[in-house]
């Protein structure tokens, strides 16, 4: 199984699931068993990753109403501090004036703003925030509905992390006996390292009151809440998952990568020995820290020292683009036609050819003159604000055509072969070859926040108020768009960065790209990726 790429053990478990008991006791035994081995391994792995998944939008989930909530209550405290600023904002005058005597300091605020109103904002004083403003406070009260799926999740799955993660999976441990046992108080000695400082608070007070039942609720929080971050990170995995995998799964072996490094290292205009890049990589930080010493000396350049001795970057400038530059981009732009959007598609399939790739979803041959008028208007209808009403108003083809037409053609496989056959016409383009050889690719996911209900749509607390999603676009050296992804806000990026992978791998194996490695740029650091 190992054997096969990922993708194509995708493609036989679809293949499983669509077919009949019937039809695949029809199939030879030579085709019959490797489609029953991946669908059984595809399922496994698929309801590995479902169960792990609700875990973190529950979670999740939780915590964005709670900070919601929080939100709100932290705007009513600060109109109930309104009248107490006011009262301080009277009595700071007669303190800081030195004309007045001591002991005149204490009767001048009583007869001036009056006892009653000085002892009102006393009476009315709320308790201070923790460090995390109450945050953590809040989610407990749903910790009767979260306890309702979390002992299931901690008996089923099992979760590995590295030496960093190690007080996390002591602490999952723990709780995991506290579960089966039915045990009600943490015991003493458990794990607490791994909780962020802006927690520690409720543990220590919890502690200090000897109070057991909220120590055990803040201390189930903060492993659960820790977990749900780790998995993101990639600290902590599942084994046998595919979104919650171990990251260096992704990378090369060190066996893999002795094969590939010289090519790589070629590409990338590195030395392939490792001496030789410490001692440049020295060279150039010496060189930057020379001029960074020289630029704070100065005191008035782009980076410079407070007078707390803080380093004080400022704002980037904007690129300082010469006259000639702009002359020459005006000039080529009179140059070209202005083109209306349904020419540009004729055009491209005039070169391309990609309107072909558009099949019937039921194998229909036969392909009518005006076909390709329909699947234009379609492509601009879908790709647009007018939808295919507004399309059938504006290009006169009826609504009923057009929907039959998107319907039974455009489908994800056909875009994509579509998109394939104008990536593959890109990279044959002799000014293509000047961006690079194709051989390169990058990736990075924009995240976006979504309004309404949508099975897609997340909570990340990081990004979006409510609920969001990942847009992930796949962009070769040579700046053509070879695939993109809507994904859920929150999930790893490294295997939608394996897919991008993979489809370039069909790209390599069936058509131009001589594909050698996809560098994904996530969470703006580079992990080098396997094609496969």
């Amino acid at each position: 199984m190992s054997a096969l790429p990922a993708e194509r053990r995708r493609h036989l478990a679809q293949i499983g699931r669509r077919l009949t008991a019937q039809a695949l006791v029809r199939r030879e035994p030579n085709r019959r068993y490797p489609i029953l081995l991946t669908l059984l391994a595809q399922s496994a792995v698929d309801v590995l990753d479902s169960v792990v998944q609700p875990f973190d939008q529950t979670l999740s989930g939780s915590e964005s109403r709670a900070r919601v909530k929080l939100r709100d209550e932290l705007a009513e405290r600060a109109k109930a501090s309104e009248d107490r600023l006011g009262l301080l904002e009277e009595i700071l005058p007669v303190l800081a004036d030195v004309g007045i005597a001591d002991e005149d300091v204490g009767v001048l605020p009583r007869e001036k703003i009056g006892v009653d109103r000085i002892r009102a904002p006393h009476a009315a004083t709320t308790p201070r925030l923790p460090r995390d403003h109450g945050h953590l406070r809040l989610p407990e009260g749903s910790y009767v509905y979260i306890r309702q799926f979390t002992p299931k999740v901690l008996e089923t799955v099992r979760f590995v992390g590295g030496t960093e993660a190690k007080p996390l999976i002591e602490a999952l441990g723990v709780l995991r006996e506290l579960n089966a046992t039915g045990a009600r108080n943490v015991p003493d000695g458990a794990p607490t390292a791994f909780v962020p400082a802006r927690w520690q608070g409720y543990l220590d007070e919890a502690a200090a009151k000897g109070d057991a039942t909220a120590f055990r609720h803040y201390w189930e929080l903060c492993t659960l809440l820790t977990l749900r971050d780790s998995l993101r990170s990639g600290d902590v995995y599942v084994p046998g998952s595919r979104r919650y995998d171990n990251p260096a799964a992704y990378l090369f072996t060190p066996a893999q990568w002795e094969d590939h490094r010289t090519e790589f290292c070629r590409l990338v205009g590195e030395s392939p020995e490792a001496g030789e890049a410490l001692a440049l990589v020295r060279d150039e930080l010496d060189g930057a820290l020379n001029g960074l010493e020289e630029t704070l000396e100065k005191g008035d350049g782009p980076v410079r020292l407070n007078e707390q001795g803080e380093l004080v970057i400022s704002p980037l400038s904007a690129e300082d683009i010469p006259g000639e530059a702009d002359e020459l981009h005006a000039e080529l732009e009179r140059m070209l036609p202005n083109a209306p959007i349904t020419s540009v598609l004729v055009e491209m399939d005039r070169h391309t050819g990609f309107l072909d790739c558009f099949t019937h979803a039921g194998g229909k041959q036969a392909r009518s003159p005006q076909l390709k008028r329909k699947l234009i208007a379609c492509l601009i209808g879908l790709s647009t604000h007018l939808g295919l009403h507004g399309m059938a108003s504006s290009c006169g083809i009826p609504y009923d055509v057009l929907a039959w037409t998107a319907e039974w053609y455009i489908r994800e496989e056909t875009l994509r072969e579509a998109n394939i056959c104008l990536v593959n016409y890109h990279h044959q383009l002799p000014m293509t070859a000047m961006f690079g050889s194709g051989t390169l690719s990058s990736s990075d996911g924009q995240r976006s926040p979504t309004r309404g209900k949508s099975i897609t749509a997340r909570h990340l607390n990081k990004y979006f108020v409510s609920e969001g999603i990942s847009t992930y676009t796949h962009v070769s050296g040579q700046h053509s768009t070879f695939g993109e992804q809507a994904l859920e806000a929150g999930r790893p990026l490294l295997a939608a960065a394996q897919d991008a992978g993979e489809i370039r791998g069909d790209l390599t194996l069936e058509r131009i790209f001589d594909m050698i490695v996809a560098i994904a740029r996530i969470h703006g650091s580079p992990d080098y990726l396997e094609p496969r």
